[in-house]
């Protein structure tokens, strides 16, 4: 079963910027059904909610880190260029899959795996791009604001299993 390319993307875009979501205890819990059967009061299951796209995805991470890493007014034009960055990549991440996946069913293997370096070019350039932006944004920051960052930072690579324990 192939990969749809735009599904492709939204998860590696997702994987790049995003948290896992981790859902609540009661997503998993198992409603008790009395002995006579279903009952009538049952509450019907809520709609499950549609997938966000790329672009809400990085939205959706840009403000949760405005939030985390507390940027102040005077911040701002850092954190601007900084959200700029983090836009710009997921749009050439998606470009760069948009042309893996239109040209994918015809790759050979050398052409599959030309194509997926590309994709790890790209992903390491973006990333160097962010870091540089980041690094104008961290210098700005008082000396609580460095240690929450630090703090968000390594709790995101703890949560993504690139720290040992």
């Amino acid at each position: 079963m192939a990969i749809k390319t735009t599904t492709f993307a939204a998860i590696l875009t997702a994987s790049l910027l995003l948290p896992a979501v981790a859902l609540p205890i009661s997503a998993f819990a198992q409603t008790e059904t009395p002995a006579g059967g279903p009952s009538a009061a049952a509450k019907p299951k809520p709609p499950i909610a549609k997938p966000m796209s790329g672009p809400e995805r990085v939205e959706q991470r840009i403000t949760h880190l405005h939030t985390q890493l507390r940027i102040t007014p005077a911040q701002q034009s850092q954190w601007d260029q900084f959200a700029r960055v983090m836009r710009e990549n997921s749009n050439d991440m998606y470009q760069t899959l948009e042309q893996r996946g239109t040209g994918f069913n015809a790759m050979n293997a050398a052409e599959n795996m030309q194509s997926y370096a590309k994709i790890a070019q790209q992903h390491a350039e973006n990333t160097q791009k962010l870091a540089t932006t980041f690094q104008a944004l961290y210098e700005s920051m008082s000396d609580e604001q460095k240690k929450n960052a630090d703090t968000v930072f390594r709790a995101r690579g703890e949560h993504h299993g690139h720290m040992k324990k």
